[in-house]
């Protein structure tokens, strides 16, 4: 039943239709509320991405009761190779209590269209064609929003008694709302394009550590090779912005260039391309808060939450929208000033979640941004593959928390020696 009030549209506004957008208004609709999921643009829609999930993000969809067999259209992959320093590593995803051992490759062309209709299956009610513009306040309070609908642009206002900001990395409802990012934690961009290959099937996910700049200084970042099983590989390169090159690199000759130099036979040349080059910013590191303010949530890339250590958003973004959704259905079963206090709840469990693990990867982009430690690490750590596999735990976010091995525990006392700041 509808908790909402006289002039409102709804229980909660939810607002984007990407992993972040549709897990919230999938929980929320489930825990019964009057959910209204606005999107800018129609399905099936393209997203520039990797395509690719670790088993952190599996366990989100898991959480979600999607079903991940490879019967349903996933495929899976056993772990990464890394490859880099003259050394090729095979690392197989750690086993592990929190995470499944397995991750999963697919389109997001078909994977944002599959989230958004789980939400509607849930009872969201969905409007595509509106762009929401920025929110509507009140008293100093978000009190719904404002939007243009459908081809005609036509002006539209929704109301409700909380807003969750699922709208990216433009983050327009934040800016809106006077929330502004942090300019001292790291940035990324991506770029990525599809070739037709015979390397669209492999049990592993790809990453190439060593990417170099026009003027020969080795860039933090990693450029990757997904195979998606259809006969095509989504291959593209993720750069932080701590490195002196980011903003002045043309990323697409980049990605041309370092392409230019794989064997011709895997076919990642212009005449098998099968799609443009396409870029995005990746948000990383908790950039903009407080991720709660007078009605308004922030979830996903609009909070800032890709992981600092590996450029991975999609994971982060449902795993922020379940924690968010717990809030926003504690806080309508509420009124007054202890309905807020569940709202203010949210940032404080997003803290605990990813706070302390985030600082460390604010720190660690921040000391490979310089071309010296990022070859030493390259030359140095690359052949150790004992070392490599606790990267790749550190790195993928891939640690029990509790009652791990002697790895994980490592990984969780480095996350609370992380600089508060």
């Amino acid at each position: 039943m509808s908790r909402r009030g006289i002039n409102e549209d709804a229980d909660v506004i939810v607002v984007g239709a990407g992993p972040a957008g549709s897990t919230a208004a999938t929980y929320l609709a489930r825990a019964g509320l009057d959910v209204l999921l606005l999107e800018k643009s129609s399905f099936p829609r393209e997203k520039v991405c990797g395509d690719g999930l670790t088993p952190r993000g599996v366990k989100q969809l898991i959480d979600l009761g999607i079903d991940t067999r490879e019967e349903n259209g996933w495929l899976h992959n056993k772990g990464l190779r890394v490859v880099g320093g003259g050394v090729t590593l095979e690392l197989d995803w750690p086993e592990l209590a929190t995470f499944p051992n397995y991750g999963v490759v697919r389109p997001r062309m078909d994977f944002d269209e599959m989230l958004a209709n789980t939400a509607k299956a849930a009872g969201a009610r969905m409007h595509e064609n509106t762009t929401v513009t920025k929110a509507i306040i009140e008293n100093g309070r978000v009190v719904g929003v404002e939007a243009k609908q459908g081809p005609e642009k036509n002006p539209v206002t929704y109301r409700a008694p909380i807003t969750v900001a699922c709208d990216g990395v433009s983050a327009r409802l934040a800016l809106s709302a006077g929330l502004q990012k942090d300019d001292d934690k790291p940035m990324g961009v991506a770029v990525r394009r599809y070739y037709a290959s015979p390397r669209t099937k492999d049990d592993y996910l790809e990453s190439h550590l060593e990417l170099w700049a026009p003027d020969g200084q080795l860039l933090p970042g990693y450029g990757w090779i997904f195979g998606m099983g259809d006969g095509s590989v989504n291959v593209g390169l993720g750069i932080l912005s701590t490195s002196k090159a980011y903003g002045t690199t043309d990323y697409r000759a980049l990605l041309r260039s370092w392409l230019d130099g794989t064997p011709e036979e895997w076919g990642f040349r212009e005449e098998n391309a099968t799609s443009r080059i396409g870029g995005a910013a990746l948000p990383m590191g908790l950039n903009r808060k407080p991720h709660y303010k007078s009605g308004l949530v922030l979830v996903g890339d609009a909070g800032g939450m890709v992981n600092p250590f590996n450029g991975e958003g999609i994971g982060y973004a449902m795993e922020s929208a379940r924690i968010a959704s717990e809030s926003v259905v504690q806080a309508l079963a509420r009124t007054g000033v202890n309905r807020e206090h569940a709202l203010h709840g949210y940032p404080v469990r997003i803290e605990q979640a990813l706070g302390s693990y985030y600082r460390l990867g604010n720190v660690f982009s921040k000391l490979i941004g310089n071309p010296a430690v990022m070859r030493a690490a390259t030359k140095y750590g690359m052949p150790r593959k004992r070392l490599m596999k606790l990267v790749l735990k550190l790195l993928a976010g891939l640690y029990d928390p509790k009652d791990g091995d002697a790895m994980d525990r490592l990984i969780v006392a480095a996350t609370k020696l992380a600089p508060t700041a």
